[in-house]
């Protein structure tokens, strides 16, 4: 299952979705008055132009995983994802980041986070029945251990869920780095080739594909691309 953001009206629409359902993350006037004086010095968690695709990835757990089901959050400093499934009734949400503050993230009490490399974990086999990555592989993108990782913490049926940047035709980026990181916005070549290497590993697309993009609704660090939503399923 691949789909992607068509227009910035998807945003919106999904953050009034997860607002109304008591998901959203993202700070309120009463706290950004707050923040402002240095009364309020919590992390800020959550990204507004992620609407689309976190709520993409709530719906999609929702609709196929019980709330017992142990789900994997990569690059989970900041992240809405492990929230919002906490407060959805999921009990066992983990995340994993390199970044040490994660351990000051909402509900640490609730939610198992861990500091490390989400491509060399330290959980067992068949841990997970799904494992999330949003806006998170195209930042230092290493398909093979990346793919192999994924299958390896995945249980028989399991699925990976990611949002990346993305146009259907190649943006040349150049050297340019985000996160002091290598940088990836897919293009539907991009696409194409990760579904190969991920069937070699076992993950397969759940549903249909739809790489066609209307609208360029994103721009960042000079750049103007799109997010693209992808739903994989091991056999």
């Amino acid at each position: 299952m691949l789909e992607v953001l068509q227009t910035k009206n998807q945003i919106s629409e999904a953050r009034r979705v997860m607002a109304r359902r008591g998901l959203s993350t993202l700070e309120g006037a009463v706290s950004k008055f707050l923040r402002r004086f240095g009364l309020n010095s919590g992390l800020l968690v959550g990204d507004y132009i992620k609407s689309w695709d976190v709520l993409q990835t709530l719906g999609f757990i929702e609709s196929h995983l019980s709330r017992d089901a142990a789900i994997l959050d990569l690059g989970a400093f900041c992240s809405e994802v492990p929230v919002a499934l906490g407060r959805m009734g999921y009990a066992q949400v983990h995340g994993i980041d390199l970044n040490p503050a994660l351990k000051s993230m909402p509900d640490a009490d609730k939610i198992k986070y861990d500091i490390g490399n989400f491509m060399s974990t330290p959980y067992p086999d068949a841990s997970f029945d799904a494992i999330t990555a949003i806006s998170v592989i195209e930042h230092g993108y290493e398909p093979e251990r990346l793919y192999s990782e994924i299958s390896r913490l995945l249980r028989p049926g399991g699925y990976f869920i990611a949002s990346f940047d993305y146009w259907p035709d190649k943006i040349d980026i150049g050297t340019t780095t985000f996160f002091d990181m290598s940088w990836l916005i897919f293009s539907q070549g991009d696409v194409e080739e990760m579904l190969k290497m991920a069937s070699r590993h076992g993950l397969q697309p759940v549903g249909g594909l739809q790489p066609a993009a209307k609208e360029q609704a994103v721009h960042c660090i000079g750049y103007d691309y799109t997010f693209a939503w992808l739903a994989l399923q091991k056999t």
